[in-house]
């Protein structure tokens, strides 16, 4: 007797239903033959465990916790991408699917007790929300570290037949839910680019180069050890290779800013160790006094560093020893300086929303649900742009040439292109936040009249509603009603990783 319920139901047409009855009855004899074969003991033991282990992402959760401790930044960024795929693709699996394509569990008479799962669930069994948990994650830490691809790979498979050995879902149940876990992490890799798939850089900033400084003498450096990985055991490299330096910690309550002032005010050298954030403010701070920048790769993305191939501490300590320092860009927004990018609409709206929520559920789940509520909620922003009228549903703004095109811009080939990278999407014109994503991932947005995707020296941009805010190398703040975009030319003197290919 079919086991679909009615999202596959007699009612349904013909041909639809003659293929349902045959994938069931397919099933049940996958089932079958699964439940009579003899296995080893181990995976009679080993199985049952497996698929409990895996409830509510347990294993992946503790196999990302694996991946980060070393400190490793590839197995970091594979683990992030890999629990970012788990969110999207459980949120479709198990809130979508399962509503969509009602389906009835397995029987168990035929499975051997030792093998029945500890838990048996009683939602739909189409799709396994298991398997596309597992997919997912398996293809996203092998998008970003493609080493990790057979290990990771064949748990998530032994994971995904736990399933059908323990008679909690059918066969196709579990190539569905792999399916749709591995698209989800395959548009992610569309939509970001994995970071060892970066072109190379033309390295082509005009040098400026500094003293050799073999023990760090003249170098003040300040570590925010709220960021990323900027914690005490590059606080001890650091003393330990550059003896002569002068390491400051900044903690919760400090004021980045003060401090970084302070710093620069007395140093040959301001270092510092975070996020872009951390690094936006040293620069400010290095500017105002005219000294070099040392960036000491240890916040969460990095995104300055890696354009400026600092992606290791020992690329730093090397840099300061031999004096290999260049002249950049410094992007300026309506007075304040950004390194990366600043903008306005969507994206700050998203950043406000995921930092609400990462604390309680960390960032990558955050990053999903931030996702989700700006792309039903946040209103377009009633603007001018250069005089002409808009309603922006995003506006970027990049210090020099971002690649690639379109709203996921992720690096740049130089840092000296003396002008803006301006991409926006217009409302006015045909358009939707949801069109605006999916036209990014078809490539059909850079055919839109309403996308808008310029390079020039300054922009302006006057709100003519609600100000929203402005954010500037993912820091928010309280938009202005009119912001003067430009470009600081090589206004900044900052010391740069070997040249090489990423």
């Amino acid at each position: 007797m079919p086991t679909y319920a009615a999202g596959m139901s007699p009612r349904r047409p013909g041909m639809i239903r003659r293929s349902a009855a045959a994938i069931d009855r397919w099933d049940v004899s996958a089932s079958n033959d699964v439940a009579k074969a003899k296995f080893p003991a181990v995976v009679d033991r080993g199985l049952p465990w497996l698929t409990w282990a895996a409830d509510k992402s347990k294993l992946w959760m503790v196999v990302s916790a694996v991946l980060v401790a070393p400190g490793n930044k590839r197995a970091r960024r594979a683990a992030a991408r890999g629990l970012g795929s788990i969110a999207v693709a459980s949120v479709l699996a198990n809130q979508v699917g399962k509503r969509a394509l009602p389906r009835r569990r397995p029987r168990l008479d035929n499975v051997p007790i030792r093998r029945i799962a500890r838990h048996v669930p009683v939602s739909s069994s189409f799709p396994s929300g298991h398997s596309a948990s597992a997919a997912a994650f398996a293809v996203g830490v092998a998008v970003e570290c493609p080493p990790l691809a057979l290990p990771i790979g064949a748990l998530a498979g032994a994971v995904m037949f736990s399933r059908i050995y323990t008679g909690v879902h059918f066969t196709s149940d579990v190539l569905a839910g792999a399916a749709l876990g591995a698209a989800v992490a395959g548009v992610g890799a569309v939509a970001a680019p994995a970071h060892h798939e970066q072109l190379r850089r033309s390295a082509a900033e005009p040098g400026r180069p500094q003293p050799p400084r073999p023990t760090g003498q003249g170098l003040v450096a300040v570590l925010n050890k709220c960021a990323g990985s900027a914690g005490q055991q590059i606080l001890d490299e650091l003393r330990s290779a550059l003896p002569d330096a002068e390491l400051l910690e900044l903690s919760d309550g400090d004021d980045i800013v003060e401090m970084m002032q302070k710093a620069a005010q007395r140093a040959e050298v301001l270092g510092a160790a975070g996020g872009d954030g951390t690094i936006n403010a040293a620069a400010a701070a290095a500017m105002a006094s005219d000294v070099p920048l040392l960036v000491i790769p240890a916040g969460t993305f990095d995104h300055f560093a890696g354009d400026i191939e600092m992606t290791e501490l020992s690329d730093a300590i090397d840099a300061l020893r031999t004096g290999r320092a260049v002249r950049v860009d410094v992007g300026d927004a309506g007075g304040q300086p950004f390194l990366n990018t600043a903008s306005l609409g969507s994206y700050p709206e998203f950043v406000k929303v995921r930092e609400r929520w990462q604390d309680r559920l960390g960032k990558p789940i955050a990053a999903t649900v931030a996702i989700i509520t700006v792309l039903r909620r946040c209103p377009p922003l009633t603007a001018e742009v250069d005089g002409v009228p808009r309603r922006l549903l995003l506006l970027f703004i990049g210090n020099g040439d971002y690649r690639p095109r379109g709203f996921v811009p992720r690096w740049r080939r130089c840092l000296d292109a003396g002008h803006l990278d301006v991409r926006l999407a217009d409302e006015a014109r045909g358009g939707s936040m949801w069109r605006l994503v999916v036209g990014t991932l078809t490539a059909d947005l850079y055919r839109s009249s309403r996308y808008v995707e310029v390079r020039q020296p300054s922009i302006t941009v006057k709100i003519t509603g609600n100000t929203g805010y402005l954010a500037r190398d993912g820091e928010i703040e309280d938009a202005p009603h009119e912001v003067i975009f430009s470009v600081r030319r090589q206004a900044l003197t900052v010391y740069r990783g070997p040249a090489r290919t990423a």
